[in-house]
Order: C-alpha cells, then sequence, then structure tokens
C-alpha cells in the first residue's frame, strides 16, 4: 500500500495567500452583516409592539374559534354562497382575461428586440411598472369609489392591477424568443407585423398561456380578499359571518374556497399540458 503523501501547510499557504490571509474586513464581514440584521428584527419587533405574552394568551382564543368552526354548515344560506362563489370566479377569470387581452399588444412595445429604441420603450416600461406597483385591493377601494359596490368593481381592479403584471411577463417572454425564426422571416421578404405574427407569437403563447391560467388561480384568492372591501363574490358573504361571529358558516366558506381552488389548478394544469404538450422525463 502506498503511504498518504504529507502536506506541506507552509506551502499550501504560500501558493494561497488570499484564503489563508484573508484582511480583517473580510473575517469580519459576515459577523457584522449578522449582527446587523438581527439587530434590525430586534428593532422591528419592538417598534411592531411584538409581545409574545399576548401572542401565546391569543393561543386559547384561536382553539376556542377553531373548535366554534366544527362542523363546517352553510344552514340555509347554501344557494346564496354558491351564487357568491361563481360571482367570485367570474371576477377572477373575467379581469384577468380582460388584463391578457389589453397586456398583449402593449407587452410587444415594452419588448427589446421589438422596439429596440429606449426613448420609445423605456415610458412603457414605467408606465407598467406604476400599475404594478399598486396592489389590487387598493385598485378595488379606487374602483369602488369610481363605479360602486359590486362585482364590476372586483373585474376592473384584477384587470387593472393584472395589466401591469403581465405586460412585464409577457415582454420578457418576448425578449427571450429564438431569434433565428425572426430572421428567417425577415429574410424571406416579411414585414415586421409578419415577424411578430409568425416568428415570434408562435413561441410565446404558450408560455403566455400558461401563466395566464396561473393567475385565474392565484385572482380566485385576489377575488375574495377584494370581495371583503366592497367589490362582490364570496369574500363579503366571508366578512359577514365573521362579523357576526358565525364560525361553522364561516369554515363552510373557507372549505368552498379550497376546493374551488383546487379544482382549478387540476384544470388549469390538465389545459397546461394540452397547450404546451407533455415533457418526455429522462
Amino acid at each position: 500500500m502506498t503511504k498518504p503523501q504529507q502536506v506541506d501547510i507552509a506551502q499550501i499557504r504560500a501558493r494561497y495567500p488570499d484564503v489563508f490571509d484573508r484582511p480583517a474586513s473580510a473575517r469580519l464581514a459576515t459577523p457584522a452583516m449578522i449582527v446587523a440584521a438581527l439587530a434590525i428584527l430586534a428593532y422591528g419587533l419592538v417598534d411592531l409592539d411584538f409581545s409574545p405574552s399576548r401572542f401565546f394568551a391569543g393561543l386559547s382564543q384561536l382553539g376556542w374559534i377553531s373548535l366554534m368552526m366544527i362542523p363546517p354548515d352553510p344552514g340555509s344560506s347554501l344557494p346564496v354562497y354558491l351564487k357568491a362563489l361563481g360571482e367570485t370566479l367570474s371576477i377572477a377569470l373575467l379581469g384577468t382575461t380582460l388584463a391578457a387581452v389589453f397586456a398583449l399588444p402593449i407587452s410587444l412595445l415594452a419588448a427589446r428586440n421589438v422596439v429596440p429604441s429606449n426613448i420609445l420603450r423605456f415610458p412603457v416600461r414605467r408606465f407598467l411598472d406604476s400599475i404594478r406597483g399598486v396592489d389590487t385591493l387598493i385598485w378595488a377601494l379606487v374602483w369602488i369609489n369610481v363605479v360602486g359596490l359590486g362585482p364590476f368593481a372586483g373585474v376592473l381592479a384584477i384587470a387593472v392591477s393584472d395589466f401591469g403584471a403581465f405586460g412585464k411577463l409577457f415582454s420578457e417572454a418576448i425578449e427571450g424568443a429564438d431569434q433565428k425564426q425572426v430572421e428567417g422571416i425577415r429574410a424571406s421578404g416579411g414585414s415586421a407585423l409578419h415577424e411578430i405574427r409568425f416568428g415570434l407569437l408562435p413561441q410565446v403563447l404558450p408560455v403566455i398561456a400558461g401563466q395566464v391560467l396561473y393567475f385565474i388561480e392565484s385572482n380566485t384568492r385576489s377575488a375574495t380578499i377584494i370581495g371583503i372591501v366592497g367589490a362582490g363574490g364570496i369574500g363579503l358573504q366571508l366578512a359577514e359571518q365573521i362579523r357576526v361571529l358565525e364560525w361553522q358558516k364561516v369554515s363552510f366558506l373557507i372549505l368552498m374556497i379550497l376546493v374551488a381552488v383546487a379544482a382549478i389548478d387540476f384544470i388549469s394544469g390538465k389545459l397546461r399540458f394540452a397547450i404546451i404538450g407533455r415533457r418526455a422525463v429522462a
């Protein structure tokens, strides 16, 4: 058997001085960042009036509420809840669809490979950023004051909020498309519209469809939240039952939302595979 070679520590130190002889600033950087992060965390907990005693005292209240939710019971309001759930799904579907339809042409103006000029592309991107920077709940409060209470305000809130998000996502998908197909159409004498129609869109439409399907699922939950502030749907029913402490009805409404989201996730998964095809697993 061969004897293990002895390691010459001095030679290794001489060869890699940056590893063994790090400056004090480099050695202290990581501990300093950890201490700073802990200090910020501690300050935040104190500033936000975090109280462990209040938290653990509230756990008994949470347990009591959980027991009051069993068993879930809609009472005589099941038809009303089903109608409200259908309204929530309609808000999510219609709002997401409107956002995708209006965002697609705008996303072309925000894509670098479609509009090379930064002078034209920059204001479009900043406009999408400003729309996307406002949360759906805030848009719901705005539209409720504009068009009044009801599902119409919810549709507008989701459509405007998702318009900014779709504009960014679609433009990034367009920028990531393969340019060889576009160059082939250009070489054959195609116009700029032909390049977009036959070179870019066939590549990005499956990606866009997958994103839209995901947002429909996500917006089902968002439509529930904005319903609490008066934008219609099952969220309005949920807020009312919490207000009057009807916990069995609250748990039934929560189960309805969970089942609806799970069903949408299953259906969107099937549609996504139908659009992009199943990938072979190696």
